[in-house]
């Protein structure tokens, strides 16, 4: 840190007996590059400790990881506030598809609305559920992937191929019974 110190001083003295009456640019870029350096000793040392959580209860000291065997923290899945459903369950789907094609889902996975997935307020991500349009009979099994739907009076969003499988497209909304897949 001296040494740095003394640089710097010899460099002020440098710039100004040399530069001062017929180089203004110079002097002001020594005097930049002096602050600079000024700046990046006042750094906080690593050496200063990270403050500890005190709210927590003491226990027995613990042994730090040893470095091969720390993970590098992988992203991820949104958190979302799912309320407990039970099934059979009925009432108003519709579904969604273009306008979220390619987005992340709260489940984390990325949308894509030729799969046979679905968005519901509180089933687990990655259950299996089987939804049947109760106007013309026809039944599908899609896997939670996303929360919603957003609209209040509905209780499924189903992905276009999904909605396809229960022809409900032209609709947009259908009356539908969810269930637990015959697979779980």
């Amino acid at each position: 840190m001296q040494l740095a110190n003394v640089f710097s001083f010899s460099l002020l003295k440098f710039v100004v007996c040399g530069f001062s009456a017929r180089r203004p640019c110079l002097l002001a870029m020594c005097l930049g590059l002096l602050l600079s350096q000024g700046c990046a000793m006042l750094q906080r040392p690593s050496d200063i400790a990270a403050p500890t959580d005190t709210t927590a209860q003491p226990a027995a000291p613990k042994a730090p990881p040893a470095p091969s065997s720390l993970v590098p923290a992988q992203p991820t899945a949104k958190k979302s506030s799912a309320v407990q459903a039970r099934l059979p369950q009925t009432g108003e789907a519709s579904w969604y598809g273009p306008q979220h094609q390619g987005k992340q889902t709260a489940s984390g996975t990325i949308f894509d609305q030729a799969q046979l997935t679905a968005a519901h307020p509180g089933l687990p991500f990655g259950s299996k559920i089987k939804v049947t349009n109760l106007a013309n009979g026809k039944s599908v099994e899609v896997e939670i992937t996303d929360r919603g739907p957003s609209a209040e009076n509905r209780i499924i969003d189903l992905s276009q191929a999904a909605a396809k499988a229960l022809e409900m497209i032209d609709s947009g909304t259908a009356t539908v019974r969810l269930e637990l897949s015959s697979g779980q």
